[in-house]
């Protein structure tokens, strides 16, 4: 493909959808001299590395000072090197040992094999020893692990929590005495919920060591993000001062074209900002790419929409006569077993696999070879992942595609009319919150399991450290006892408070769902997540089948689901309302000291009433129906910001132009509301759905129209605070996206909400516009 411009002008579904085109050049590698233990040099020699790139040298350069080291590089850049080189030479030198986390099982496998075979080629004698330590092996084989006594561990965080923190003191002392390295691969990943977890976990990890005299390095793997250095440090339970961060990628690569694509409006819909589906788009890209003989990898959002069109990209090959293509198009998603995903991990890398649809699992760093196009099927919501993904394109010096396709919302369009914004913007920031009061007592709990608690344990737990020891003992759960040394707090001996937990959900009541033909459980679903997606009338797609969901049984926790061919999606409908427990901190707007925004302590209730059906091709609405299901409360954090009493005025006499103030007034708060929800993924590493807003005409705690912003995970992970100090510029940034949107009435584009549990109404953007400008003196 000489041009891939001319190539993709030439699809005779062509209208005008490149948005922007930039090509970014090919880089050449820098290299940097580094002495190393010769056999190690030697192993390296013998696999084409001769020399070190100079981002890897100055990783373990760091590490060997003394230092915590990040290192925040492309993808493929080589980052494994950069501890591999101090874990082996450690181990080589006096038997030191290493702790390797990632974050997924299918990672931990990829890193077992290179660093096994690269320990074998050391010879016989050098003490490296590699074994994984995770869920899928046997009794047998973890008691196997244990008694060889690796000197290199791979594991997961689940695996630390579960398996080796509550046995540190019987089956895993000979290992944390001498641990002197812990690398956490994908540190980005480690936000939200499950980074929260994450961050406790290793402060009960670095007590542990603590009790053993030991005081290991960290090394953190990250992708571009905007707080590399505060994030490893807060995840890690570290001082950020001692990290020494790279960031300098010097690393060879291919020239790569990025293709920003806007799928057209629909014809009869014109100014409404419908716009042909993503999904449809990215399809018919794919099937001609691989049809051009391009190896092709698709990421899209969801497990559902990568086997659906997986199996209709297959299907279309067919139709052309491509049989064979056909049989090598395959979907890749985090529900399959290990096996299946190992297996389709080989065949990409081996050029068997001619085409995937993958969701984020392939995001991370398992090789699976270079490939020649990657096609983002909807902004993945940050820029961080966008690039991720885009790494996956790229083998050796050759040329490279990558295609975003644009969806129909706020953000995506935002971007495809502010190119420069995804080029060049910043990266955006990682965020997780240790100190969550949801999350912090069972961690609590699990380190007083591990080893007695003192007053000195503020320092690795933080301020809410003492009240959360004082709740557990007033409870039972802690057992105070008064020593020689002080007060010391142990666990009750009950239950293990390490199983009473899951790290990557707070929600631990799961819903099954069941196949009513064969009764067998196809998947699970949090409590939550199955009153929205798996409630009578539902339809749920799973591997390539799509389903009707029959019953909800709450009494059982189950959900009968029935195969359908029903060409149509469902959408719930809400009614929320949120009480303010403790207004936390306040400040005055800027351009309005008479508005004063605030942080606050709130929980947030909400009820399902019903739900929509809409028509997959064009997303009318084709019918309602309601749905009595129990009320959910989420105790979280959130921002809010009330209206100023002469700009309600001023809003309703706008809308009193256009036929209705009062639609006009709560259309307008309603719009500020969902426009500035979708923009936080431009500052933050998260989906607009960890996000969640309520606009009203009046609230009891401030006696005004108030439009409040919330975390939508218990306790609030950080999201909201960092938006409370960034709001006047969301502010200002949400009033020219809706007031640039060609539409009349509000549109996905810019107003208009996927998640939005009142249908998009009512919603009106002349009185959004000017709320948000006399908020920000805009214009």
């Amino acid at each position: 493909m000489h041009d891939p411009l001319d190539w993709l002008r030439e699809r005779p579904y062509y209208a005008d959808q490149v948005a922007a085109h930039r090509r970014i050049p090919a880089r050449d590698p820098v290299f940097a001299d580094l002495d190393l233990e010769p056999r190690l040099e030697s192993a390296l020699a013998e696999r084409g590395i001769e020399r070190l790139f100079g981002h890897q040298a100055d990783t373990i350069e760091a590490v060997r000072s003394g230092d915590d080291a990040v290192i925040a590089t492309e993808t493929a850049s080589g980052k494994s090197l950069a501890y591999t080189v101090p874990a082996f030479e450690d181990a080589m030198d006096h038997g030191g040992r290493t702790l390797y986390l990632g974050p997924q099982n299918a990672l931990i496998a990829d890193q077992l094999e290179t660093l096994s075979e690269l320990a074998r080629d050391l010879g016989f004698g050098s003490r490296v020893s590699v074994a994984q330590y995770t869920g899928r092996l046997s009794k047998s084989e973890k008691r196997d692990v244990r008694d060889r006594r690796p000197t290199v561990l791979l594991s997961n965080p689940d695996m630390v929590h579960y398996a080796l923190l509550p046995h540190a003191h019987r089956l895993w002392e000979w290992f944390f005495r001498s641990l002197e390295t812990v690398v956490i691969d994908e540190v980005h990943s480690y936000r939200g919920v499950f980074g929260s977890q994450v961050a406790l976990l290793l402060r009960r990890l670095n007590r542990v060591c603590e009790r053993y005299g030991a005081d290991p390095t960290y090394i953190c793997c990250s992708a571009s993000i905007g707080n590399p250095v505060e994030h490893a440090a807060t995840v890690t339970g570290r001082d950020p001062s001692g990290f020494s961060l790279v960031d300098d990628d010097t690393s060879s690569t291919g020239p790569r074209d990025w293709v920003l694509w806007n799928p057209p409006e629909y014809e009869q819909e014109r100014g409404t900002g419908r716009r042909r589906s993503s999904h449809t788009e990215s399809m018919r890209l794919f099937t001609d790419l691989v049809e051009a003989g391009q190896q092709t990898l698709v990421f899209t959002r969801s497990r559902q929409t990568a086997e659906r069109y997986a199996s209709e990209s297959a299907k279309e090959l067919r139709s052309r006569g491509a049989n064979d293509l056909a049989n090598t198009v395959g979907a890749y998603q985090g529900s399959l077993t290990d096996d299946r995903r190992r297996e389709l991990e080989e065949q990409l890398h081996d050029g068997d696999l001619r085409g995937v649809w993958s969701t984020n699992a392939l995001e991370l760093g398992v090789d699976v070879g270079g490939l020649d196009a990657v096609i983002i099927d909807g902004y993945p919501g940050t820029r961080m992942s966008a690039f991720q993904q885009a790494g996956r394109a790229g083998r050796g010096d050759d040329a490279a595609l990558v295609l975003l396709v644009a969806g129909e919302d706020q953000l995506d369009q935002y971007l495809m009319s502010n190119p420069a914004e995804f080029f060049d913007g910043e990266p955006e920031d990682a965020i997780s919150d240790p100190e969550n009061t949801e999350i912090m007592p069972n961690h609590v709990a699990s380190a007083a399991a591990e080893n007695w608690l003192s007053r000195d344990d503020e320092r690795h737990f933080g301020e809410p450290f003492p009240d959360v020891v004082g709740d557990l003992e007033a409870s039972g759960v802690l057992e105070r006892r008064e020593t020689a040394d002080g007060i010391r707090w142990t666990h009750d001996g009950g239950e293990s408070p390490q199983h009473s937990m899951n790290l990557r959900t707070i929600d631990d009541r799961e819903i099954d769902l069941r196949d009513a033909r064969s009764g067998d459980v196809i998947a699970s679903l949090s409590f939550s997540d199955a009153l929205r997606d798996a409630h009578p009338g539902a339809i749920y797609h799973h591997q390539g089948q799509r389903y009707e969901v029959a019953e909800l049984d709450l009494d059982r926790d189950t959900a009968r689901l029935q195969p359908t061919w029903a060409d149509y999606h469902t959408r719930v409908l809400t009614e929320k309302s949120v009480t303010v427990h403790e207004d936390l901190t306040e400040k005055p707007l800027s351009a309005r000291p008479d508005t004063t925004v605030r942080f606050a302590d709130i929980s947030m209730t909400e009820r399902i009433t019903g739900f929509e059906r809409q028509d997959a091709a064009s997303g009318e609405t084709l019918g309602t129906e309601a749905l009595d299901l129990p009320e959910t409360t989420l105790r979280t954090k959130a921002l809010y910001w009330t209206v100023p009493e002469d700009t309600e005025v001023e809003m309703r006499a706008i809308g009193a132009e256009n036929g209705d103030p009062e639609y006009g007034f709560n259309g307008g708060i309603h719009a500020a509301e969902h426009g500035v929800i979708s923009l936080f993924p431009l500052y933050l590493l998260c989906d607009r759905a960890d996000i969640g807003g309520l606009s009203t005409p009046y609230h009891s705690h401030t006696d005004q129209s108030t439009i409040f912003i919330y975390d939508g995970h218990p306790g609030g992970v950080g999201l909201t605070r960092r938006g409370y100090d960034r709001i006047e510029e969301l502010m200002s940034r949400t009033a020219r996206l809706i007031d640039d949107c060609d539409c009349a009435d509000g549109c996905p584009s810019c107003v208009q909400s996927p998640h939005c549990g009142n249908a998009n109404d009512p919603l009106s953007k002349p009185e959004a516009v000017h709320l948000l400008d006399e908020l920000t003196g805009g214009n």
